[in-house]
C-alpha cells in the first residue's frame, strides 16, 4: 500500500461528503424537517439509511474476528438481523407510524407517562454514547493501524468530522450520506473479494479448507441457544430501537415504514456473506492470527490484496459507514433532547429558530461524549465483548416494554418501570457482579437468553394477569383521548410548508444523484493507480455512474409534478 494516496483518498472522499452534509444546512426549517425529513422520505432512501445506520467498522472488527476464528457462524449471526427486518416490517414499522409521533420518546409519554419516558430518555442516551463511542473506537483503530496515526488522536479527529455534518444537516444529510457510504462500501468490498479469492489460491482451495467446524452454521461459544436468543435480540433492537423507529415515522404511510423495514432485510441476506468472506480467505492466507490480533483480519486482508489508492477506499468506506451509524444515533439523541426535554420541559415556547439551535449545540454535546467513550473502549475488554456486553444487559429491558406497548391495551407505566428495573439489575447481576464477585459467568447463549428472555416473560405474565383482571390501563384510555383530540386538531398542511418539504426532497435527491457521479469520477481517477484491478475498478465505477440516473430521473419527475 501507499500511505500518501490512500491518505489522499481518504481526505478528498471526507471532505466531499461533509460538503455534501453541509449543503443541507438551510433545508431544516424545524424539528419536523430537521429531524423526521418532513415525513415525506422516500421508502427506499429510508431503508438504505435504515441498513447503513445498523451498520458499522465493527462489523468488520467484531464479525470480522468471529468469522476468522470460527468461520461461517458470523453470517448465521448476522442473519439473525435479517429475521429481525422482517418481523418488524410485518408488524412494528407499521404500527410506529400509524402512532402519529415524531420520536419514540414521544409515542413513550402519550402511553406510558412521563415518568417512563424521562428515565427511558437519561438511560437510552447514555447507552447510544456507549454503543456508538464503541463503533468509533472500531473504526479508529483500522485508520491508525493501517495508516500509522496514533489512536487518540485519529479517535477525536474522526469524531469530530462525524459530528460537524449531523449538527448542520440534520435528517436529510444523514440519509444522503448514508446512500454515499453505502455504494463507496459496496464498491470496495465487490473489489477485494476477487483480490482475496485469487490470493488464496482459488475457490476450489477456499471450499477444501476444512478447519473444524469452519464452515458449520454454528461454531464454538456462538451455539444455537445463542443464535436464537440474539434473533430475539434483533427484533426488539430493529423494530424498537429509537434510533431505527426515526426510519420508520419519516416516511409517507405505514405501508412505506414497511418496506423501509423489508430493504433493510432483503440486503441482509446477501451482505453478510460478502463482508465476512475477506477475513475467512485470510484465515487460509495466515492462520497464525491469536487473541485480540483477530480483530485486524480486515484489516490484514485489505493489506495484503490492494494496490495503492483502494486502501484509502476500503478505510473510506469502513469510516463512513461507522459515521452512518454514529450520527444516525447522535441524530436522534439530539432529537429527543430537544423536542421531549428542552421544548416538552424546559422551554414549551421556544421559537422553531431557538429549538434548532439547540438541536445543533446538543448534537456537539453528544457527540462530544461519544468521543469520550471511544477513548476508554480498549480499556474495557475490547469491542467484542464491549458490544455483545451492552446488547445483553440494555437491549431487552429498553426496548421490549415500548414495543410491547405498541400492541397492549394494559400495560400499565407502573408495570413498565418495574419490568425494566429488574430486567437491568437481574443483567448487570449477573453479567457483571457475580463473575468479579464469585466467578459464576454465564456463557454467551445463556447470557443473551436471560437479556431478551426475561423482560418479555415478565411483559406475558403481566399480561395474562391483567387480562384475567379486565379492564384497559388509565395509560392506554389517556393515549385515546390524546389521538382523538389530534385528530381533531389536524390542520391542512400549510402549502408554504408543503412546497419547502417537496424542494427539499428534490434537492437531496440531486445531491444523491451529483454524488454518485463524484464518486464514480474518483473511482475512474483511481484505475491509474489499481494496476492489474483497473478493470474491475472501472466497471464498478461505470455501474455507479449509471445508477445515478435513478435519483436524477426522480428529481426530474418530482419537480415536473
Amino acid at each position: 500500500m501507499n500511505v500518501a494516496i490512500d491518505t489522499s483518498v481518504i481526505v478528498v472522499f471526507s471532505v466531499f461528503i461533509m460538503l455534501v452534509g453541509f449543503s443541507f444546512s438551510r433545508t431544516g426549517r424545524n424539528l419536523k424537517s430537521f429531524f423526521a425529513a418532513g415525513e415525506a422520505v422516500p421508502w427506499f432512501i429510508g431503508g438504505l439509511s435504515l441498513f447503513m445506520s445498523f451498520f458499522s467498522a465493527g462489523t468488520f472488527v467484531a464479525w470480522g474476528s468471529i468469522a476468522y476464528k470460527y468461520g461461517w457462524v458470523a453470517v448465521t449471526i448476522q442473519w439473525t438481523m435479517c429475521i429481525g427486518g422482517l418481523v418488524t416490517g410485518l408488524y412494528l414499522a407499521p404500527k410506529w407510524k400509524a402512532t402519529g409521533n415524531l420520536t419514540a420518546a414521544e409515542f413513550i409519554r402519550e402511553r406510558l407517562g412521563v415518568g417512563v419516558q424521562q428515565s427511558y430518555i437519561y438511560i437510552f442516551m447514555a447507552v447510544s454514547l456507549l454503543i456508538k463511542g464503541s463503533v468509533l473506537y472500531s473504526v479508529a483503530r483500522l485508520v491508525s493501524s493501517s495508516l500509522g496515526f496514533p489512536l487518540m488522536p485519529s479517535t477525536v479527529v474522526l469524531g469530530l468530522l462525524m459530528i460537524a455534518y449531523t449538527a448542520v444537516g440534520g435528517l436529510w444529510a444523514v440519509m444522503v450520506t448514508d446512500i454515499l457510504q453505502f455504494v463507496i462500501l459496496t464498491a470496495a468490498v465487490l473489489i477485494i473479494i476477487p483480490l482475496a479469492f485469487d490470493a488464496a489460491g482459488g475457490v476450489d482451495r477456499f471450499l477444501n479448507f476444512s478447519p473444524e467446524g469452519f464452515f458449520d452454521v454454528v461454531n464454538g461459544e456462538y451455539t444455537w441457544g445463542f443464535i436464537f436468543a440474539f434473533a430475539l435480540y434483533h427484533i426488539f433492537y430493529i423494530g424498537g430501537n429509537w434510533t431505527f423507529v426515526q426510519r420508520y415515522t419519516s416516511v409517507d404511510t405505514p405501508r412505506s415504514a414497511s418496506k423501509v423495514a423489508y430493504l433493510f432485510a432483503a440486503l441482509y441476506i446477501i451482505s453478510p456473506v460478502l463482508w465476512m468472506l475477506p477475513p475467512m480467505l485470510y484465515k487460509l492466507i495466515d492462520p497464525s492470527l491469536q487473541g485480540a490480533d483477530t480483530e485486524n483480519a480486515y484489516l490484514m486482508v485489505c493489506k495484503h490484496v490492494l494496490p495503492a489508492g483502494l486502501m484509502g477506499l476500503i478505510l473510506t468506506g469502513m469510516y463512513f459507514s461507522t459515521s452512518a451509524s454514529a450520527n444516525t444515533a447522535l441524530n436522534v439523541v439530539s432529537a429527543v433532547f430537544t423536542n421531549d426535554i428542552y421544548k416538552g420541559r424546559i422551554n414549551p415556547a421556544a421559537s422553531d429558530n431557538r429549538l434548532m439551535y439547540v438541536a445543533r449545540l446538543s448534537s456537539w454535546f453528544f457527540g462530544l461524549g461519544m468521543i469520550a467513550v471511544a477513548l476508554i473502549v480498549p480499556y474495557i475488554g475490547g469491542i467484542v465483548e464491549f458490544t455483545l456486553s451492552i446488547a445483553a444487559i440494555t437491549g431487552g429491558p429498553l426496548l421490549a416494554p415500548p414495543i410491547w406497548a405498541l400492541f397492549s391495551r394494559r400495560l400499565t407505566g407502573k408495570a413498565t418501570m418495574y419490568i425494566t428495573g429488574l430486567s437491568l439489575a437481574a443483567n448487570l447481576l449477573f453479567k457483571i457482579i457475580l463473575p468479579l464477585t464469585s466467578g459464576i459467568r454465564l456463557n454467551r447463549a445463556d447470557e443473551m437468553l436471560v437479556g431478551v428472555g426475561l423482560p418479555f416473560l415478565m411483559l406475558l405474565a403481566f399480561e395474562l394477569y391483567a387480562r384475567w383482571k379486565g379492564g384497559e390501563s388509565a395509560e392506554y384510555l389517556h393515549l385515546q383521548q390524546v389521538r382523538a383530540q389530534r385528530k381533531v386538531g389536524t390542520k391542512i398542511t400549510d402549502p408554504e410548508e408543503a412546497a419547502a418539504i417537496r424542494q427539499q426532497n428534490i434537492f437531496g435527491l440531486k445531491v444523491i444523484s451529483f454524488s454518485l457521479a463524484f464518486i464514480a469520477v474518483l473511482l475512474y481517477i483511481l484505475c491509474f493507480f489499481a494496476a492489474g484491478s483497473a478493470t474491475l475498478v472501472a466497471v464498478i465505477a461505470t455501474i455507479i455512474l449509471l445508477l445515478a440516473l435513478i435519483p436524477l430521473r426522480a428529481s426530474m419527475k418530482n419537480s415536473a409534478s
